[in-house]
């Protein structure tokens, strides 16, 4: 046999067709190669497309809330409908979905692929065996932090006007300079989430002594429009209004106009939103020409008129006083302290149906005991007698003899402020205490009108008030909510979104006490109402319903301590919600006793980090507690940015 080859590769007669046919053999097995390489690459390709575009469906359905069967099942189909040439039966699929039931995780898709060649001796060789098949696996996973609603909480408080420290600028021009940059951060970032709509929304809560959820909500079906709720008559005495012909009733709940005296408005309700409609100003007071007559001031013994002045008619002139801001007052405990939506609207009379006091009551500072103007023999020209209450701002009946039925009185509103009364000073009148700009609603940040507006009223904050973080933490709960006041939060239970709400404050909480109080309030107005007036015919105060704290300790220190309180018990509440709670404390002193207690209450507020481990003791998550300065305030939002990053998609 040697011989044999020895002979053969010797002899060169015929040789080109020989060498042709040996040169056949490679050049036959590289197409077949080439062919089965190309087969297995394109097979390749469209089950990692399918498997790609079966992912990113699955996920959908997942955070809709499809079940773990159903998900199993619609990923199979998707998977096969896509294919794309390749045959289903040559592949196999494999879901794993991940544990967390409240979001999160990975979906992980794997698919097995069995290609089957055309030149079995081709394949042979590229895989390193004598026969056979090709088997190709691919995975696929997408991380299900898909979604992100956040909202703002920001104190636009007087102290916000303060130089930050180590910048050399206002803290509000700081803050606004930070949030703009974490809304851009996260917008960015959003632009290339594409299987999802809205990836990321923000809203924006500003808040001093009260929050402002819109004047065009004045008819919303969450507003007591109707005057049901608990706390919405607590500083109004309707039965003052008693005259014969023009007098109040309470019928089925709701006081309404009664008498002759009323005119085409009988029968109306009477609320707070009636007395902004019903406040009216002199703006003009006309002299009528020829109305001139002589009226004796004293007589003679023989009836002559010993002295005596003219007087005229007049025509004049009502216009608007005011109307309502848009802010709101603290619903009574419980609610003042969750997210229950309003109940107990516009056609429930109270009685079995809802419960008014979940109703958002708009904010009306009445007429404090201060000032009330009497008319002289010349009624162009009012002369004031001063009280000196905080907030007097319409002319108070001379009938009522105390302040506090001054105050109370509710005739007074029904008659027009004179046109040459004394001007109101800065804030005063019934929005006293209602000083910031209105809530943002979620808004979508990854289109440019949505980043647009959300910045914009960023920019529109203006710092004024005292601080009352209990409030603003509850709205900010209410944007990233799904039910009512604000709706556009993505259902609670949905699966694979997060809700943040990031608050911000530079001091502790505050409410007002007074130097003078002729009235009894114990307290300057605002969204609690007044801390001495008690509501629904109780003496039940708001501040302090739900605290530990001294019903009757009227010092800021107990106002302080009570608000506080709320704020913990408040926190405590979202995040057993599963809101995720992140706190800033801007130019806190660690040395200051009020600073270092509000700086704990908002620590103890955060919730914990799912990434971040304590510095201080690795064994524990990192609080989302910043101690910022104006000099690090935007570099701590930076890490507040890459914080909520690490809740987004990634693959």
């Amino acid at each position: 046999m040697r011989k044999f080859w020895r002979e053969f590769w010797r002899d060169r007669r015929g040789n080109y067709a020989l060498l042709t046919v040996v040169a056949l053999v490679p050049l036959m097995g590289g197409v077949a190669l080439a062919v089965d390489v190309t087969g297995v690459a394109s097979e390749k390709q469209r089950v990692v497309n399918a498997l790609d575009a079966a992912n990113f469906a699955t996920a959908r359905r997942l955070v809709e809330g499809a079940t773990d069967d159903q998900l199993r099942a619609y990923a199979l189909d998707f998977f096969k409908a896509n294919l794309n040439r390749v045959d289903p039966a040559n592949t196999t699929l494999s879901v794993t979905l991940p544990t967390s039931t409240t979001g999160g995780g990975i979906l992980k898709l794997c698919a097995t692929l069995v290609y089957k060649p055309y030149f079995v001796p081709a394949a042979a060789m590229l895989i390193g065996r004598t026969s056979g098949n090709v088997d190709y696996s691919v995975c696929s996973q997408v991380r299900l932090k898909n979604t992100l609603e956040v909202a703002m909480v920001l104190d636009n408080s007087g102290s916000m006007s303060n130089t930050g420290t180590g910048a050399g600028q206002k803290r509000i021009v700081l803050l606004k300079q930070a949030a703009k940059q974490l809304v851009d951060t996260l917008a960015a970032q959003a632009v290339m989430i594409k299987q999802i709509d809205k990836p990321v929304q923000f809203s924006l809560v500003p808040f001093a002594a009260s929050v402002n959820v819109g004047a065009s909500n004045d008819n919303a079906s969450w507003i007591d429009t109707y005057g049901l709720s608990p706390v919405h008559n607590e500083s109004f005495d309707w039965s003052t209004l008693n005259a014969a012909d023009k007098y109040a009733q309470k019928i089925a709940g709701i006081w309404v106009k009664k008498g002759t005296g009323w005119g085409e408005q009988e029968g109306q309700m009477l609320t707070r939103f009636s007395l902004y409609r019903d406040m009216k100003v002199v703006t003009s007071h006309e002299r009528i020409v020829g109305s001139k007559r002589v009226v004796c001031d004293e007589y003679r013994s023989n009836h002559t008129c010993r002295r005596s002045h003219d007087e005229y008619d007049y025509n004049d002139t009502y216009g608007p006083f005011a109307s309502w801001q848009g802010c709101v007052e603290v619903r009574p405990y419980p609610y003042n302290i969750d997210d229950t939506p309003a109940s107990g609207g516009p056609n429930n009379t109270g009685t079995g149906i809802g419960d008014p006091a979940t109703m958002f009551v708009p904010m009306f500072a009445p007429d404090e005991p201060g000032n009330h103007w009497y008319v002289t023999q010349d009624p162009d020209e009012p002369k004031p007698v001063t009280y000196g209450a905080a907030n007097s701002w319409w002319n108070d009946d001379p009938s009522s003899t105390t302040g506090k039925t001054r105050q109370s009185n509710m005739a007074k509103y029904f008659q027009p402020r004179p046109m040459n009364a004394p001007v109101l000073s800065a804030g005063a009148g019934p929005n006293y205490s209602c000083t910031t700009t209105p809530i943002t609603p979620l808004t979508d940040v990854t289109n440019a009108e949505g980043l647009t507006k959300i910045k914009a009223a960023i920019d529109l904050m203006a710092p004024n008030g005292n601080t009352n973080v209990p409030e603003g933490m509850a709205w900010g709960w209410r944007t990233v909510s799904s039910t009512e006041p604000f709706t556009e939060g993505r259902p609670e239970n949905e699966r694979g979104n997060d809700k943040v709400v990031i608050v911000l404050t530079d001091g502790e909480n505050t409410y007002s006490t007074l130097s003078s109080d002729p009235a009894g309030n114990k307290s300057t107005y605002a969204a609690y109402g007044y801390t001495g007036v008690g509501y629904d015919g109780t003496s039940v105060t708001r501040l302090f319903g739900g605290t530990s704290s001294g019903q009757f300790n009227y010092s800021s220190s107990n106002y302080t301590a009570a608000l506080n309180e709320q704020m913990a018990t408040l926190c405590s509440k979202a995040k057993a919600a599963n809101i995720m709670v992140m706190t800033v404390a801007l130019d806190m002193s660690t040395t200051d006793a009020g600073d270092k207690k509000a700086m704990d209450a908002l620590k103890t507020c955060s919730s914990d980090s799912r990434f971040r481990k304590d510095p201080g003791d690795p064994s524990k998550p990192a609080k989302l507690f910043w101690n910022a300065t104006g000099a690090t305030l935007s570099d701590n939002f930076k890490e507040i940015a890459n914080e909520l990053s690490n809740l987004r998609v990634v693959g």
